[in-house]
């Protein structure tokens, strides 16, 4: 296995805010093999998660993978039903925030690459509980990274070398756009806007923080919103698709102009797996599919993709059951990231061209209705979620200049 140790950019783009690399960045070497390697993945029956593992283990980037994951409301293990029978697949039903499962999971299967996705994930629901989000985001994050660290004083320098801790991080710790502001980058200072956001915008700290203080070998990886199969129905995409395809009013915040940038899951896993391998400890990587959408577009596009799948009787179309709801408190009004470092360090690029994924996307909600049918039934209804009594309007427009 042979290691190369990094080398500072030539160009102040790195993760340290004032250029160069942080302080921290060249303790440790870049491990470059293609062996398949031993991962641990936090969250892995979540919507990213079992992405992440399913590309893991059909591309096979991984000689073994351990799914550790509580089984929260949004995660549902048919995501990996494929895997299941895999020998190389292990799942542990567990909490980050549970030290003796973690440390006995580390010590008994010996991970190079910890990926960390385990999260409380929806805006909404963070505006009406942020205590859970507070202490599965910011207490689990901690609590693992205390496992992590004493385990990695049992490893040799050579395994201590080949170890790797990725944080997968939200483009909303940077919180809002204004419509003319360039994409945020790994240099954009944090500025979270919401519960949800602000305990993701702790947990990259507290990653940061171990890097620095414990030389803890880490890496933050920062994408934009996914999309793709198996998605929780809470979710734009999805709930648009549950609530069209119902005949409900198809709700739309405000006045649906807010913008997202769009990465398809597969294209964000796909980078995930290249940061993890071949990525520099110390810094922060930005992932997006570059799709740019409002809102209200984005549901436009998914109503006419319906109306060609599933057409309504009598000439109407889906589009006609676009409500237009109260905003959400605090609501960024854009997010868009650039991903200029994945692409030219690994060559990454995203592979999918958003209008015909969504279409295909679309057409999977259609065909497995079944099981988000069941998810609602069972755990979300496709109620308004995170209606706060107060917020500060202007907070959220835009970022201070």
């Amino acid at each position: 296995m042979g290691l190369q140790w990094s080398k500072a950019y030539d160009q102040p783009q790195s993760g340290h805010r004032n250029g160069g690399d942080p302080p921290y960045a060249n303790r440790l070497p870049v491990v470059t093999t293609n062996m398949p390697v031993s991962i641990l993945v936090t969250g892995g029956a979540g919507f990213i998660g079992s992405a992440l593992i399913r590309a893991a283990l059909s591309g096979g980037y991984a000689a073994k993978v351990v799914n550790l994951d509580a089984l929260t409301y949004a995660a549902d293990l048919r995501r990996l039903e494929e895997m299941a029978s895999d020998p190389r697949y292990l799942f542990v039903k567990g909490d980050i925030r549970d030290g003796r499962t973690v440390r006995k999971l580390l010590a008994e299967h010996q991970p190079e690459i910890v990926l960390h996705l385990a999260a409380e994930t929806h805006v909404d629901r963070s505006l009406d509980d942020p205590a859970t989000f507070v202490d599965t985001n910011v207490l689990g994050t901690y609590r693992l990274l205390e496992e992590v660290r004493l385990y990695l004083t049992t490893l040799d320098s050579c395994a201590r070398g080949r170890f790797r801790f990725i944080n997968v991080s939200t483009d909303e710790v940077f919180g809002a756009l204004g419509p003319f502001e360039l994409p945020f980058t790994s240099l954009s200072p944090y500025h979270p806007n919401s519960p949800y956001s602000a305990t993701k915008a702790a947990a990259d700290h507290l990653v940061r923080a171990f890097a620095c203080s414990y030389n803890l070998p880490a890496i933050i990886s920062i994408a934009a919103n996914n999309f793709g199969p198996w998605q929780f129905p809470e979710k734009l995409i999805p709930l648009t698709i549950a609530k069209a395809l119902a005949g409900e009013p198809i709700p739309v915040y405000g006045n649906g102009e807010q913008v997202r940038d769009w990465t398809h899951v597969d294209d964000h896993v796909a980078a995930l797996l290249l940061i993890a391998r071949y990525g520099r400890v110390g810094e922060t990587y930005t992932v997006s599919g570059g799709a740019q959408r409002r809102n209200v577009d984005l549901v436009r596009s998914i109503c006419t993709e319906l109306d060609r799948i599933e057409p309504l009787p009598l000439g109407k179309r889906h589009e006609e059951l676009i409500s237009f709801v109260t905003d959400r408190p605090g609501h960024d009004f854009r997010y868009a990231l650039e991903f200029s470092r994945v692409r030219d360090e690994f060559k990454w690029q995203p592979h999918q061209e958003f209008e015909l994924s969504l279409r295909e996307v679309v057409q999977w909600y259609v065909d497995h209705r079944e099981w988000w049918q069941g998810l609602m039934a069972d755990r979300y209804p496709g109620d308004r979620l995170g209606l706060a009594t107060t917020h500060s309007p202007t907070l959220a427009k835009t970022r201070d200049l």
